[in-house]
């Protein structure tokens, strides 16, 4: 028969206690978004674009990856995380490829700074990017382009899809993929929007100046007679 003692009992229980704090604290990965093959405009003098504003979808807000299965429901990965969010990687990776693909360094994240003119906006809106590990990546979006003016110049759906292997790293890589396809589409459709001369005001139109009505006599009341001054000998006023 085995005896165990109090004190071995004990350090068996603090290591059985510490095994399992260890697994608990077993660090998350955490992912952000590829920009791809996306370098450093050099140009100063490109074309000014406002980028933004950009909103996704409530689901897109949350830490955790999300995982599209096979019924169309979604379930958080408890197991993986994004690094600053995926809205605000969306941000800065569309601002970075399409500086890339309009080799400019005149691109700003909406809100601009007050004085801040454009030579076009973009203004997009994301309602689906997601995947998972039997679903493809897919990318729903919108995007209006306005002019320097503000005026609609166009506007458009799409819908992209990425094929992926299956495990998490691959399918941010598929989902960054999407973007860069959707920056690529986005500043091939900016670029004559931009470049294209502002077209002058037309001429704004003087308000018709209203014309005095000519006054009725009638109305007018009876006239008072002036006097006027009869040069003779001595001075007589004439009524």
């Amino acid at each position: 028969m085995t005896v165990v003692r109090p004190m071995a009992l004990l350090l068996t229980t603090l290591l059985a206690l510490s095994g399992c704090s260890l697994l608990q604290q077993k660090p998350v990965p955490l992912y952000q978004l590829d920009s791809g093959q996306a370098v450093t405009p050099t140009k100063d003098n490109g074309v000014t674009v406002l980028v933004g504003p950009i909103s996704v979808a409530d689901y897109l807000r949350q830490q955790n990856l999300l995982q599209r299965q096979a019924d169309g429901s979604l379930v958080a990965a408890q197991d993986a995380r994004w690094a600053s969010g995926l809205a605000n990687d969306i941000d800065q990776q569309m601002l970075r490829q399409l500086a890339w693909r309009l080799d400019s360094q005149r691109l700003v994240l909406a809100p601009a700074a007050p004085g801040f003119s454009a030579d076009a906006q973009v203004m997009l809106t994301i309602t689906r990017l997601d995947s998972g590990p039997t679903q493809p990546a897919v990318l729903e979006a919108q995007w209006r382009l306005l002019d320097r003016r503000g005026q609609l110049r166009d506007s458009r759906l799409i819908r992209l899809e990425e094929p992926h292997n299956g495990p998490l790293a691959e399918q941010v890589k598929a989902q960054s993929t999407l973007l860069q396809r959707l920056a690529a589409e986005l500043a091939v459709a900016i670029q004559p929007i931009a470049a294209a001369e502002p077209t002058p005001e037309p001429p704004r139109k003087k308000p018709p100046v209203a014309k005095a009505k000519p006054q009725d006599p009638a109305a007018a009341g009876p006239k008072i007679p002036v006097a006027e001054p009869i040069k003779i000998d001595t001075e007589v006023f004439r009524f």
